[in-house]
């Protein structure tokens, strides 16, 4: 009786281990595949205010705070946009200033806790940038997909679509440059957004379910009057653009296809979303497997994500070496194996999905001269 009872102990506890295992890594997949713009990504480090005047803001020094370019400011009640680094100024040497472009929201004060983010713009375009946008409905497969209508006189419309971490307010910042071209933009909520409907498992599966929305907008599009589109995504939205542009039953009216960070490798996207949220290093393996389950994807298979070679559409391909979410050199070996139809645009010293961010100037010209012959 001591060994039977032994023995069923050892078993109980193997299975105790077991189903703690598996609950782990179910908790662990849903902080990895449930990313907000509340929650920080990989890379996204917390920095002091020091102090801010109208057009300067003091922070503090980081990898992330000395990177170049135009970000987004965000905390508590804040909202901020601040520009390059200024370096001829004096300042302590564990501090960096910055130009304070503008105070979108809230007021600045030394001491609160910030982060940088891609995401520039907050509001609507009507509001952050003063565009005519219509706000319309795009009937999806689960309900009725918010979307913003910036209207153009062209007959190529943009199709703009977010992705991890961000919202639909995140493709404002190329905006501005799309209305100087007179280009028609359709801005694209979808699946899980706010505003938008929800799935059953309220999960996001890495751009594979997803792309039915952007699918659903390239209908309205066409129907409303679009010759044909561009589909431009950010991050995982770049993954849908890809699903798009080999799945959709209108994928010969896509003229091109505009990626940054895409998401290609869902199992370093994956690791890193878990990294970030604290997830311990060695229950990782365990989110991958979970993430797998819940979501049906092959996440062990990275090259499973997309086959280029099914493309037609011209692509142009930002990314960077500093990436921690998706890889920089899955993107280089994705470009290179379709290198008649994929530009890629290197952009060094960008965390991910901000390759505009980095350098807009450079990111805009890029984008002009491969949009001008698809006008």
């Amino acid at each position: 009786m001591r060994l039977g009872t032994a023995a069923a102990a050892a078993v109980t506890t193997v299975i105790g281990a077991g189903a703690a295992a598996v609950a782990v890594g179910r908790y662990a997949s849903d902080v990895a595949l449930k990313p907000s713009p509340d929650h920080p990504l990989p890379g996204d480090s917390r920095l002091t205010v020091h102090s801010a005047t109208d057009d300067l803001i003091t922070l503090t020094r980081s990898l992330g705070s000395l990177r170049p370019g135009t970000y987004g400011l965000t905390g508590s009640g804040c909202h901020a946009v601040v520009g390059p680094v200024v370096r001829h100024l004096p300042h302590p040497a564990d501090t960096v200033v910055r130009r304070l472009e503008r105070v979108t929201h809230g007021t600045l004060a030394p001491g609160m806790r910030m982060r940088l983010t891609p995401q520039v713009h907050i509001g609507n375009p009507r509001d952050a940038l003063g565009l005519d946008c219509a706000d319309v409905d795009i009937p999806g497969e689960l309900g009725a997909l918010p979307a913003w209508f910036v209207p153009g006189v062209r007959e190529t419309w943009v199709i703009t679509v977010h992705g991890l971490g961000t919202t639909r307010e995140h493709p404002m910042v190329i905006m501005p440059f799309l209305r100087r071209h007179r280009l028609p933009v359709l801005d694209l909520a979808y699946r899980n957004d706010v505003g938008a409907p929800s799935t059953a498992d309220g999960i996001h599966h890495l751009g594979d379910n997803e792309w039915r929305d952007l699918d659903a907008a390239i209908r309205y599009a066409i129907r409303y009057g679009a010759r044909d589109v561009v589909l431009h995504g950010w991050s995982t939205g770049a993954t849908m653009a890809l699903r798009a542009a080999l799945n959709s039953a209108l994928r010969e009216r896509i003229s091109g296809i505009v990626l940054d960070s895409p998401v290609l490798d869902r199992h370093a996207t994956v690791r890193a979303l878990a990294a970030a949220r604290r997830v311990p290093r060695a229950l990782l393996p365990l989110v991958v497997r979970a993430a797998e389950g819940r979501t049906g994807l092959p996440v062990d298979r990275p090259a499973d994500a997309v086959d280029p070679a099914g493309l037609t559409a011209p692509t142009l391909l930002f990314h960077g070496p500093d990436d921690t979410i998706a890889p920089w050199a899955v993107s280089r070996s994705f470009a290179a194996r379709r290198a008649d139809l994929i530009t890629l645009q290197p952009v060094p010293h960008a965390p991910h999905a901000a390759m505009w961010n980095a350098d807009p100037a450079a990111y805009e010209e890029a984008l002009r001269r491969f949009l001008t012959p698809l006008m």
